[in-house]
């Protein structure tokens, strides 16, 4: 088999998800044989690596405008855990004030 590029064969995030959401309710219904459940097993985690990559991909693109003084930057978006942000504007904030 050709390997072509992941985008071009792999589908859309809310294909994927909508494929892993059908195969949960199918392994939850308990109708399933044990042969058909590792098959659906072994897609369920190939669905999740594909939602996760693109995901992850996604969250490495988006960027949020961040002004500083008459300025307007880009920066990369971060959550408050990553960047510890919550943490170093309460510890200014006090700082401030003394």
């Amino acid at each position: 088999m050709a390997t072509a590029k992941s985008s071009d064969k792999q589908p859309s995030f809310e294909k994927s998800l909508e494929r892993l959401e059908t195969v949960v309710r199918e392994m939850e219904s308990g109708e399933l044989s044990l042969e058909k459940m590792m098959k659906h097993f072994e897609e369920g985690m190939s669905l999740v690596g594909i939602c996760s990559a693109k995901l992850n991909e996604v969250e490495r693109k988006i960027e949020m405008l961040v002004k500083k003084g008459d300025q307007t930057t880009l920066a990369p978006f971060e959550t408050p855990e990553e960047s510890g942000e919550e943490e170093d504007k309460e510890a200014l904030d006090e700082a401030e004030e003394k």
